[in-house]
């Protein structure tokens, strides 16, 4: 019977929600109504439901006031169809993204919250509004014809980075009316993320912004000639500060503020940089600052090339709109990320740097900068500094810890907003040589809310004198917190910045990554003299893949109590970080290289607690991993030890040892065919029988196997019990064995397709995890087992010998084709004759291993 086709009931419940809204007397707009013109501009520039251009169309709009005067847009979605109301992830959040961090437009367009949710995001991206509300309701009708409905009503704002947050459950569109919304707002107040879901949510955005700016680089190098690497890090730049504008003093620049004029003083380029200024005049920064940012910024603006109008349209107006539109929501909803960081990164590949300068300006990833942040115990009331700051990425970090631990300790909305400002203003110093870098840094702290006040361009060893160089100029900078990731190629790879900082402080911590060299020889003087007045804590040897792409020295990370003598008797942890939980890939159109595939996160803060703690909070890691030992401070080499190995035999050795040899014996023993007699029936005498040729593709499905994208560390395990097949030729295929769940059945053949025949085809009695290139050949008749499969593998070892080679290899298309010649009755193959066969070959193969063991004093489990 043909399924019912249901029919949409969207009608109906627009017609019931909107009746509502009547019914409260509130000003709402129907789908083709405007609300005001910067929400419909921003629903008709934002990416649609689908993905393409044209115009965002919520079914419902209303802009509400509450008692404190504030607005708040309220964007409702209408479907008709049941459980057509909301689609959230694993986590319980609106799914909007795929597993790619790609919008999913099909859960967009096909739920009313989530349809609701992309609108809200439409005005956190291209408005003022930082608080929405989104709606979403749908329906059905039951046989009865009563129509059953449900409602979703989601917080969309700032504080939550658009993602979304349930506010109650709701019947009906009350909580609207202008006797309740006051009080409904007040709920919305209430919601609050758990520090974990932020977290969560953070990390999403921030990969968002990793694959945004890889496709902006792409294009703007693929569609806009004739701008530089340098120019494109400058240009984004600068588009970013001219959008953010500063509420009722600076509005924030729009695309259509933009004219592509060719008129003298008035071009795009002479717009956006007056917007820079007024933008950079309300804000509480040095004057010398100020211009060097607009100086830098005019060289690039105010080009004749980039202001030159073709097609009514100059080419910074298209890099602006396309800056505009792909990165505005990151930056709009105010996410405190190592923005230009990600930018310099993601520029790597284009800009000038030779290999030694582009080692000198490795960026911390965000994950490590916040681990020397934890290790230096940074807290609201913490100075930190950073001697070689780069993009501010590390203080960037440093105000985050800073800024949530002030969050969490302080109650008074006003001294919150004190401390935030005094935060920034006051509690942050970073030193940058390179001007170009520099620059990186001051906008990045400009877009993390003023925080580039105490960012230098000065020589950290030769010209820096400890103070403040704004707003408390004169005065010593009280750092209690250092990190630093300094340039490799300084003395000592970096130590001259460690002890250089350590030197001005009087109490506290740091925390520096740098080449591990330095703390085997690279760097004795320099270790001795900071030894000799500060305490090393710990080494830590971190993963050599942490700088994937960017640079490939091994690095440790070294933790120090400042002003305190390092004693013989000071005891050091030294942690092998080498698995930090993490999978890297460095693969340019990859979604994510970046993947926790052993928890990684709690990994991380189990270093933070045994630095602090020591072995007691040993859990993920073991006392291989974690060792407890000592230094001499007057050798200044010995910073890089790792756990001492006992190097003593065990039981298990000697059995292991054995074990393997008598393995070797046994089965040049079994493999040699003059030993031993059989005596085969005559009734199974290869001589009398008939041979048929049948073609392995006819007998088998043969596929590659299904296997794990995880190095082969991550699969196996000692005590493993389901087999890892490999390409070898050796132990049944079987490389070793996993904890993994199996992703392959039993009972079949197993082949490598990179080889010169079969001398890698197994049978697999076992469930198991395939391999790259591993060949999963399923029987498609029956009977099957252990004993066919190895008649049908010993004749595909025989036609195979010397057949093929390395430019033709006996790949899956060969395997298909191959024809093999197997014992044959009426037609049809003789599996009573192969197994019977089979049974007297193992028999006479078992008698030979038990007369073995008899000559040796030792007998078979079952003899």
């Amino acid at each position: 019977m043909a399924k019912k086709n249901i029919q949409s009931i969207e009608p109906n419940i627009a017609d019931l929600a909107n009746g509502w809204l009547k019914s409260y007397k509130l000003p709402y707009k129907l789908e083709q109504e405007s609300v005001n013109e910067e929400i419909d501009k921003a629903l008709s520039d934002y990416f649609t439901k689908n993905g393409g251009t044209g115009a965002n169309r919520p079914d419902a709009k209303i802009l509400l006031q509450d008692k404190n005067l504030d607005f708040y847009p309220v964007l409702i979605e209408y479907k008709g169809y049941k459980d057509k109301l909301v689609k959230l992830d694993k986590d319980g959040q609106v799914e909007n993204r795929t597993a790619k961090n790609e919008p999913n437009f099909k859960n967009i367009n096909s739920f009313a919250v989530n349809g609701a949710v992309h609108y809200a995001n439409a005005l956190l991206h291209h408005t003022s509004y930082t608080d929405i509300i989104s709606i979403g309701m749908t329906g059905y009708k039951d046989e009865t014809g009563q129509i059953h409905h449900e409602i979703g009503v989601y917080y969309v704002s700032k504080n939550n980075l658009g993602a979304g947050q349930k506010i109650d459950d709701y019947t009906d569109f009350s909580f609207l009316a202008p006797n309740n919304f006051d009080a409904f707002i007040e709920k919305v107040k209430t919601l609050e993320l758990t520090q974990e879901e932020l977290d969560k949510l953070k990390e999403q955005r921030e990969s968002e912004i990793d694959q945004t700016l890889t496709k902006l680089n792409q294009h703007i190098f693929d569609n806009e000639k004739g701008i530089s690497e340098k120019d494109r890090v400058y240009l984004v730049a600068a588009s970013i500060m001219a959008t953010i504008g500063v509420p009722n003093k600076v509005s924030a620049l729009d695309k259509s503020d933009l004219k592509s004029s060719n008129e003298k003083g008035n071009t795009d380029g002479d717009i956006v940089l007056r917007k820079i200024k007024a933008f950079l005049d309300i804000k509480d920064i040095p004057n010398e600052k100020k211009l060097f940012v607009t100086r830098a910024l005019d060289n690039t603006l105010t080009t004749e090339n980039i202001n030159k109008v073709e097609n009514g349209e100059s080419q910074l107006k298209r890099v602006f709109t396309k800056i505009v539109d792909d990165l505005g929501i990151y930056y709009k909803i105010g996410l405190t990320t190592d923005f230009t960081g990600k930018l310099f990164n993601e520029m790597y590949g284009w800009l000038g740097f030779s290999q030694d300068k582009l080692n000198d300006v490795v960026l911390t990833p965000s994950y490590v900068a916040s681990l020397l942040v934890k290790l230096t115990r940074v807290n609201k009331d913490s100075f930190v500094w950073d001697f070689a700051t780069g993009s501010a990425g590390l203080l960037v970090a440093a105000m985050n810890e800073m800024l949530n631990d002030a969050k969490n300790t302080i109650k008074s909305p006003s001294e919150l907003t004190k401390k935030e400002v005094q935060i920034k203003a006051e509690q942050l110093l970073g030193l940058e040589l390179l001007p170009d870098i520099y620059m990186l840094a001051i906008l990045n702290m400009i877009l993390m809310g003023d925080g580039s006040s105490n960012i230098l361009n000065l020589d950290s060893i030769k010209d820096f004198d400890g103070k403040y160089g704004f707003g408390k100029s004169g005065n010593q900078f009280p750092a209690d917190a250092f990190i630093l990731n300094p340039p490799y190629s300084a003395p000592g790879n970096g130590m001259n910045f460690v002890e250089r900082a350590l030197g001005m402080m009087n109490k506290g911590y740091a925390a520096i990554i740098i080449q591990n060299s330095s703390g085997s020889g690279k760097a004795i003087d320099y270790n001795k003299r900071i030894l000799a007045k500060h305490t090393l804590l710990a080494s830590i040897k971190m993963p050599v893949d942490v700088f994937i792409g960017k640079s490939s020295v091994n690095t440790n990370i070294y933790v120090f109590k400042v002003n305190e003598k390092h004693h013989k008797d000071d005891i050091v942890k030294f942690i092998d970080f080498s698995n930090d939980g993490y999978t890297r890939a460095n693969r340019k159109k990859a979604s994510n290289n970046l993947k926790d595939t052993d928890r990684a996160k709690e990994r991380y803060e189990e270093v933070v607690n045994l630095v602090r703690f020591g072995k007691s909070k040993l859990n993920i890691f073991t006392e291989r991993e974690y060792y407890e030992g000592f230094i001499d401070p007057n050798h200044g080499a010995d910073w890089n030890q790792t756990a001492p190995v006992d190097t003593t035999p065990t039981l298990k050795d000697f059995k292991e040892t054995v074990g393997e040899y008598l393995a070797w014996e046994v089965g040049t023993i079994l493999k040699n065919q003059n030993n031993g007699q059989i005596v085969i029936p005559s009734e199974l005498s290869l001589e009398d029988i008939e041979w048929g040729e049948y073609n392995l593709g006819d007998l088998f499905d043969i596929n590659p196997t299904k296997y794990y994208k995880l190095k082969n560390e991550e699969i196996l395990s000692k005590d493993g019990t389901v087999p890892l097949i490999s390409n070898s030729s050796t132990d049944n295929g079987v490389m070793g064995f996993s904890n993994l769940e199996a992703k392959n059945k039993g009972n079949t053949i197993t082949c490598s397709d990179t080889t010169m025949g079969a001398e890698t085809m197994f049978y697999q009695e076992k469930d198991f995890i395939g391999y790259s290139h591993i060949q999963h050949l399923v029987p498609r008749f029956k009977p099957f087992n252990k004993s066919i499969a190895k008649m049908i593998i010993s004749a595909c070892r025989v036609v195979t010998t010397k057949k093929y080679d390395y430019g033709n290899k006996f790949n899956r298309d060969a395997m298909n084709k191959t024809k093999i010649q197997l014992p044959t009755k009426d037609g049809k193959i003789d599996f009573d004759f192969i197994e019977k066969y089979m049974a007297v070959i193992e028999k006479e193969r078992l008698k030979v291993l038990e007369n073995y063991l008899v000559a040796h004093g030792l007998k078979l489990a079952n003899a």
